[in-house]
């Protein structure tokens, strides 16, 4: 039976964003830093750290409306950018999600309905359209749909949509007030990308010279590391060798990203993470969503190139990370009239060698 892969999208930075954007042509967007934009009908989050009691500054708002659902849908994470607080575990870090309806008020029965029958072959209706040999599941992608007509949807490239689209002066809405002091990092635009779009410019050579430093760092052999390197398709067995674990985690990252070194985020609905170091426990003991009480499921992942295109816009803020995996509600649930965001739930790994990606 042949693996079921579920297609990966790649963030890159984009060009910054100009002013401060408000309204319909804000929100529908996916940027780094800056201010946190609120759909029509829920509230922006402000959430602050539950180590210092600062504000959090925005890390990334990620516009991801899934395939099949009536709901606009944005995730916000979010980060402290206070001195010994970024490394500060889930207590400095937080991710919030919201929604609304993009159909009429009269219509939000049926919408729930769909909502609750939600499931992960109904997301993506163009699956065929990933361009991938290899049998793979529909995944959620980062669509502008403004419409209800499903038809014309498929015929529109979303990712040249996202790359072309530049926010707007507000004509409808207007902006919450933002809070004195807010931390905030200077705001880019987020472009995305088929990962399959770079598997033939694979060049490895960076990637070696970065593990030969670690390696020479921690006192193994190169040919040691290389030795322990990813098993071949059907192959559920490691060679034997004296290297640790962590070791091989890390070359397998490394060896993945070799194509695109400078991602800034993965995204892989309901799809596998990209682990840094071995991942512990609490990625097989994910809490349940504290609104419906259903599992949680990897949505996507913040990439350790990211952490030198955070720069402040006031305070000389920073945060240091090696990657964050994001996890959110299987069903995205979401009751009727809802209009706070709810919060996710991420993970916080931390890179085993930050000097690797400066």
């Amino acid at each position: 039976m042949a693996a079921i892969l579920k297609p990966v999208l790649l963030g890159f930075r984009d060009a910054p964003v100009h002013g401060s954007p408000t309204g319909p042509g804000a929100w529908p967007a996916s940027k780094l830093g800056g201010i946190p934009d609120a759909l029509p009908t829920v509230a922006a989050p402000r959430p602050v750290c539950q180590r210092c009691g600062q504000p959090l500054a925005l890390v990334v708002q990620v516009y991801c409306p899934l395939e099949g659902s009536p709901f606009h849908r944005l995730l916000h994470v979010f980060a402290c950018a206070c001195p010994g607080c970024s490394t500060g575990g889930a207590r400095s870090w937080k991710v919030f999600r919201s929604q609304c309806l993009q159909v009429p008020e009269r219509e939000a029965q049926d919408a729930q309905k769909q909502e609750n029958s939600l499931a992960a072959e109904d997301w993506c209706e163009g699956a065929d359209d990933w361009g991938s040999d290899t049998e793979e599941a529909p995944s959620p992608q980062f669509t502008l749909d403004f419409g209800n007509d499903a038809s014309s949807a498929k015929d529109v490239d979303w990712t040249a949509r996202l790359q072309d689209l530049r926010l707007q002066d507000a004509v409808l809405g207007a902006a919450h007030p933002v809070p004195p002091g807010l931390p905030l990092f200077l705001p880019y635009y987020i472009c995305v990308a088929d990962e399959d779009d770079y598997r033939d410019f694979v060049n490895l050579d960076h990637a070696h010279s970065l593990l030969r430093d670690y390696q020479q760092r921690e006192g193994i052999a190169m040919d040691q590391l290389l030795s322990q390197s990813l098993p071949n398709d059907g192959d559920e067995k490691y060679e034997k060798t004296i290297i640790k674990s962590g070791d091989q985690t890390f070359y397998k990252f490394m060896k993945r990203i070799a194509a695109c070194q400078d991602q800034i985020l993965r995204y892989s609905w309901s799809g596998e993470p990209l682990f840094l170091t071995c991942p512990t426990s609490e990625v097989t003991e994910l809490p349940a969503c504290s609104q419906c009480g259903g599992q949680r499921i990897f949505e996507f992942q913040l990439m350790p190139a990211l952490v030198s295109m955070l720069k402040s816009a006031n305070l000389g803020l920073s945060v240091e990370f090696g990657t964050i995996l994001v996890y959110t509600c299987e069903k995205s649930c979401w009751p009727p009239n809802h209009q706070t965001p709810m919060e996710e739930f991420c993970i916080i790994q931390e890179d085993p060698d930050e000097l690797l990606f400066k």
